[in-house]
């Protein structure tokens, strides 16, 4: 018999609405089940970019609050210290606080990960992906 542990986890309300709203419309009949497939997705995308070796090229894309305190100079401090896997970046305006960034990669698959944890990890980025591929 496969036992299950239960956590608990904290959402801003407005993530909670956008949750409910998404398992609704795909026919998820509880959170339980919704949360431990996106965990699963997220474990997936993750293993695959943490086994990766060698010069890889690609894009990250992220979406963060640009009135989150201290994160543009955050991000753009990332962004220069990588600056020998980044080859160019596009910024675009997707709302009065939202911004997309997306930056073309090329370079040790190693140092690509490292940018895209830091980027991940940074309060006021709402989401990171990643389009990595041998070159």
């Amino acid at each position: 018999m496969v036992r299950i542990v239960r956590v608990g986890v904290t959402f801003p309300p407005d993530l909670l609405k956008e949750l409910d709203e998404t398992i609704e419309k795909m026919g998820y009949s509880n959170r339980s089940k919704a949360v431990q497939d996106s965990v699963r997705l997220f474990i997936s995308e993750h293993r695959g970019l943490l086994e990766q070796k060698g010069q890889r090229t690609g894009v990250v894309v992220m979406v963060y609050d640009h009135e989150a305190e201290g994160l543009e100079e955050a991000l753009t401090d990332i962004q220069h210290k990588y600056s020998r896997v980044i080859r160019s970046s596009m910024h675009i305006h997707l709302s009065e606080r939202d911004c997309l960034e997306a930056v073309a990669v090329e370079g040790d698959a190693g140092e690509i990960r490292k940018l895209i944890q830091e980027l991940e990890s940074r309060r006021g980025v709402k989401q990171v992906k990643s389009t990595i591929v041998s070159v």
